[in-house]
């Protein structure tokens, strides 16, 4: 299992656009059908990752508190299904019935909106607000696979009550930790590895 950084983005920058199919139905779902949101998580994401899994439970409660919220929240999974099978399309609709995923779950086929957001890992977090300027990317909270630390969401927590507040996202932000993404061979992209 190896364990791979986020390469935190620089914050600021302007949620790439990105539109891709639902696992669940198979509908497209693109950036600009949340406009009239005060804030965006985008959550890359899969279903075979130690590191999903492990938060998973608390990143569903959590999503569905802030969707609650206003906060529009997609997941996306960029793994290869060559090499991944498990991380396709109806793998992903079967993951989002089974756990009750409340935001859609797309799938990025070519990897191209992973290599827009600078996606690197799973599960890597990116936290857009208003104007869709990046204000948060990193760790959900010190919970790893094994290191005993409950699973709480707090700095991912943090950075969304400040959002929605109007307030400015903590500066301290910590790297996401996590499996990398499985890129097709030859689509590694140059920030990776």
């Amino acid at each position: 299992m190896s364990l791979t950084p986020s390469t935190m983005l620089p914050l600021g920058t302007i949620a790439p656009d990105f539109s891709l199919p639902n696992a669940a139905d198979g509908s497209q779902v693109s950036l600009d059908q949340f406009s009239s949101a005060p804030a965006l998580l985008v959550i890359f994401m899969c279903n075979h990752c130690p590191y999903v899994k492990h938060v998973r439970d608390a990143l569903v409660a959590l999503a569905s508190e802030y969707i609650e919220k206003g906060v529009a929240v997609v997941g996306i999974s960029s793994n290869s299904v060559d090499s991944h099978p498990d991380d396709g399309p109806d793998k992903m609709a079967e993951e989002a019935r089974e756990f009750g995923y409340k935001f859609p779950y797309l799938f990025d086929e070519t990897q191209d909106v992973a290599k827009a957001y600078k996606a690197a890992c799973t599960p890597d977090f990116f936290l857009f607000d208003a104007s869709r300027k990046l204000v948060y990317r990193g760790q959900m909270d010190d919970s790893r696979p094994g290191n005993g630390i409950a699973v709480t969401g707090a700095d991912l927590r943090t950075a969304l009550n400040a959002v929605l507040a109007g307030e400015p996202a903590p500066s301290e932000q910590r790297s996401s930790m996590g499996c990398n993404i499985k890129w097709k061979p030859g689509n590694e992209p140059a920030y990776f590895g």
